[in-house]
Order: structure tokens, then sequence, then C-alpha cells
């Protein structure tokens, strides 16, 4: 099986501006993330997708493969251009802002499509305390019994109603693992009212009725949507390398 991971940096975000070419220990954050994608032996290949040329030009220099898309409105939908350029069996979508993923990472999120479940599709989650739950920048995922994706939001979810404390929260890790059928079937269908609500792309997927696999991991990750948590990586970082 042929598996490709493939990181979609976009330069241009809206929360922090050029946040994948931002300096973690005197390198792009994009490039940390590939050479920690690389450490897993379960990825055939490993490319940046990206509209930039800023981004292009950085990956080249530092002989990272990387291929210039079109301007897309998710990383999916890149993952997608991506796919119809290349022959992989499943592709990885490793978002260009998790500079602190690591190799245990990828394998429990391949662990459903490698297993007896054949997923299609499938993601992991880790658990966060209330305070945690409370951000809207994490997103927090439910699952049922057999780990299939209920619901994913902003909010804080499940709701404990009479405020007994019993709820359990779990954060969303923005890593996807897509069969090639899965990811074609998603670019054809429309953003429904539920991603457009939340702006998550995955709600695509449940609005549609496609089940989503969701492993548990004992990993945390930092990803980077703020100047706050990007001097929080830097600070991770530069203590792990002194």
């Amino acid at each position: 099986m042929k598996i490709l991971g493939v990181i979609p940096a976009r330069l241009h975000s809206t929360r922090l501006p050029g946040k994948v070419l931002r300096l973690i220990a005197g390198k792009p954050m994009v490039h940390w993330v590939y050479q920690n994608a690389r450490r897993s032996p379960l990825l055939t290949e490993i490319i940046v997708a990206t509209d930039s040329r800023e981004v292009y030009d950085s990956c080249a220099a530092a002989e990272i493969p990387v291929m210039m898309t079109a301007e897309h409105p998710s990383g999916s939908d890149r993952l997608y251009e991506v796919l119809t350029r290349t022959d992989a069996d499943v592709y990885v979508n490793i978002q260009g802002d998790e500079p602190t993923l690591k190799p245990e990472h990828i394998e429990k999120l391949l662990a459903p499509m490698l297993d007896e479940r054949e997923a299609q599709i499938a993601t992991l989650k880790v658990k966060i305390g209330v305070d945690e739950a409370q951000n809207p920048n994490n997103v927090k995922v439910v699952t049922a019994t057999d780990g299939q994706a209920l619901y994913f939001s902003r909010s804080p979810i499940p709701y404990d109603r009479d405020g007994t404390g019993h709820a359990e929260y779990f954060k969303h890790i923005g890593l996807y693992a897509y069969t090639r059928a899965a990811l074609t079937v998603f670019h054809g269908w429309p953003q429904g009212g539920l991603e457009l609500s939340e702006q998550l792309e995955q709600l695509r997927y449940l609005e549609n009725g496609a089940p989503i696999y969701v492993s548990e991991t004992p990993f945390e990750t930092v990803g980077v949507d703020t100047e706050a948590e990007l001097q929080e990586v830097i600070a991770l970082f530069e203590n792990e390398l002194h």
C-alpha cells in the first residue's frame, strides 16, 4: 500500500499570517512538520502542497519535496488536487501548523485503515481538561463506542448540563487519513451548513453520512493558530534542543 503524506501549507492564515514560515529554533515551521513526518516508517513519501511561491521557494531551497497548487477552500480540497497528480492508495493530511507531530501520531492515525476495520477516513483525538475545552481553537470531538465520530465542534461537547464535572472532553488533532476513493467523493460534495457554521471541513463527511474513525492518542500536540501558541512551541523546542 502506497501512503502519501501531504502537508497543505497556506501562507495567508487569518489568525496568524505567514505562520507556516515563522521561525522555530531557526527553522520555518513547515520544515519542522516535514522533518517530523519523515520519522514515520509508514509514509511512503511526503510532499508539501502550497499555493504560495514563498512557501514553495523555502521548501525547494531546503530540498523538501513541494508541489504548487491552485487556491482551495480547505486542506482536503488541496489534497484532492495532489491526488489528481499522484497515484497513492492512502493520503495523509498533515497540517502545516503541527510542528510537534510525532511518528506515534501517524501510527495511531493509520491503525483503523491497516487493521480489520478497513476504514476509509481516520483521524485522532487526545483527552483534555475542562478549561482547555472552553477554547474555540481546540476543536472537540465526541465518538460512538466503536470509535466513529458523532460530531466535531469548537464549542465544549458534550455539554455538562448538571455541572457534575464528570464529562470527558477530547480535542481533535488535525491529522486525517483518506483512501483515494473517500477523498475523491469528498471533493464532489458542496460545503454544507455545519461546515460553514463551524468552519470545520470534516463536518462535510458527517453531513453526508460518511463514517470517520477516531483513534485516541496519549500524545498532545500544539497546533499553532495564535502568536501565543507560536511562542509556546518556540519555548518548547528551545528547551528540547538545549
